[in-house]
């Protein structure tokens, strides 16, 4: 786990570079390339949904075995410790907490400046709903909403598949990822060619989430929020969410905060409603944009914390895990 923690402070030393290299940003190019090699508008369903299938089996097969191939490189760096910081350096492209607590930063700021066109675009920038018209509240509760479920999508899941099987598997999941918000929409275009991307994000993502639930419950306490009502309103509401896996970070967000989420949102013109999460004990208000960020540092602070403690123990056991980590 000395990688991973290397990695968060790479992160938030460099944040995330606004480049077209970027790792995240190539691998978005190469799925777009992939997608007009594959996807046909004259193809019936079902041939979508293989050919969809197919596009998810190479980009999963090419990322994981450049990321192998560039750590198996890392090894002949003659310093003791290169291969350890060229796997922290590729693990910091995948989780972007720095980029997210900015974004959320921000937006806050914008709001408490009472310059609401201006944070509605900020807003626009981490969410999908239509933004042009949603109130100081409504751009408060998108704020919260990205924050909760991109720490669980963005920042533990790729913790937690590097934890079980190194880098290489971390950069998979985050093509896996990359993927669901390229193709994983449920209109005509990608209703069949994207549900294999959808489907496996949502695999993929079920442990992931809820760890990250339980991870907020444990930061409420620590940070002096309702930890007891988190749990509660995690426990309640999770299922709620229209994503199987959605609900447990923003359900136990909504808890801890005493704030309710989920509502009216307006996606390209169309409303739709999302069953709320949460009580209104207290009005959504900026501020609790700032809470939410600190509820997700901690989160992420817990989660590398216990992974160190648990693989320094488990190193000194009989049972070995030493062989699962690059």
């Amino acid at each position: 786990m000395i990688t991973a923690i290397l990695a968060f402070f790479f992160d938030w030393l460099i944040g995330d570079p606004q480049s077209q290299w970027h790792p995240v940003a190539v691998m978005g190019r190469f799925i777009a390339w992939l997608e007009r090699f594959f996807y046909r508008e004259a193809h019936d369903p079902m041939l979508k949904m293989v050919s969809g299938a197919v596009l998810v089996a190479v980009v999963l097969l090419v990322s994981y075995d450049v990321a192998a191939g560039i750590l198996y490189l890392s090894y002949f760096i003659p310093y003791a410790w290169g291969s350890t910081v060229v796997g922290a350096l590729m693990l910091s492209f995948m989780i972007a907490p720095k980029s997210l607590a900015q974004a959320g930063r921000r937006i806050y700021d914008l709001l408490a400046a009472g310059k609401l066109p201006e944070a509605r675009k900020a807003v626009g920038g981490i969410v999908g709903r239509d933004t042009d018209n949603l109130n100081d509240a409504e751009v408060t509760r998108a704020a919260v909403e990205s924050i909760a479920e991109n720490t669980s999508d963005g920042i533990i899941a790729p913790l937690f598949f590097f934890a079980i099987g190194g880098v290489p598997l971390a950069v998979l999941y985050r093509a896996a990822n990359t993927m669901d918000s390229m193709l994983g929409y449920k209109n005509e275009r990608y209703l069949y060619f994207g549900k294999a991307a959808a489907r496996l994000d949502d695999v993929l993502n079920f442990i992931p989430a809820r760890i990250t639930g339980l991870l907020f419950v444990m930061s409420a306490f620590l940070l002096s929020y309702d930890a007891h009502f988190a749990l509660y309103i995690m426990r309640r509401d999770a299922s709620k969410h229209p994503s199987p896996n959605g609900g447990w970070a923003e359900a136990a967000m909504a808890g801890a905060l005493h704030i309710r989420l989920g509502g009216e949102n307006s996606y390209f013109g169309k409303k739709s409603f999302r069953a709320y999460m949460g009580e209104v004990m207290e009005g959504t208000h900026p501020q609790h944009i700032l809470a939410a960020i600190r509820m997700m540092l901690t989160a992420v602070m817990l989660f590398l914390s216990i992974g160190f403690v648990v693989f320094q123990y488990l190193g000194h056991s009989a049972f070995r895990l030493d062989w699962l980590f690059i």
